[in-house]
């Protein structure tokens, strides 16, 4: 099975509606993606692990517009309470979630880990999001997610991406 099965067990407990997307995992990171299967970049939301620095051991997962920038040194930074903060590596990313970039979602999360979406990201009524690994990819309406337990909607999370 594509989705992760603690991402499943997540989801579904939630009550969640949702649709499975096979995906190659070649082609997982967001960028190739959806140009290989077509979904628009403002319809894909990625969820990023963030780690303070200073002082360490504190983490957060974040829900952001693909679209967008993670306000990293602004607003997480002061959400967190830490004078550093900075984007979780691989290595803590996997040790943490078990789940691999390019598959990272906010479902199947350790409960004491901070969830924090974006509310641009419930601005579409569809969203692509990760589902746990790189094979799959859950595509849900982000509406959803405002009020359960363990997500917090974060006005401002994510910076439009200046160009």
């Amino acid at each position: 099975m594509p989705i992760d099965a603690a991402v499943l067990d997540s989801i579904t407990s939630r009550a969640v509606v949702f649709e499975e997307m096979d995906c190659d995992p070649d082609l997982a990171d967001t960028a190739r993606f959806c140009e290989a299967y077509g979904v628009p970049l403002e319809r894909s939301a990625n969820t990023i692990l963030v780690a303070s620095r200073r002082p360490e051991g504190q983490f957060a997962a974040c829900l952001v517009l693909a679209t967008t920038r993670l306000d990293v040194n602004g607003l997480v930074r002061r959400r967190l309470g830490v004078k550093k903060v900075s984007f979780a590596d691989s290595e803590q990313t996997k040790a943490l979630t078990g789940m691999e970039i390019g598959g990272v979602t906010i479902f199947g999360l350790p409960d004491d880990l901070p969830v924090w979406i974006d509310s641009a990201v419930l601005d579409n009524d569809w969203v692509v999001i990760g589902a746990g690994s790189r094979t799959a990819k859950i595509r849900l309406d982000p509406r959803q997610l405002a009020g359960l337990d363990g997500f917090e909607i974060v006005p401002e999370l994510g910076r439009e991406i200046s160009v």
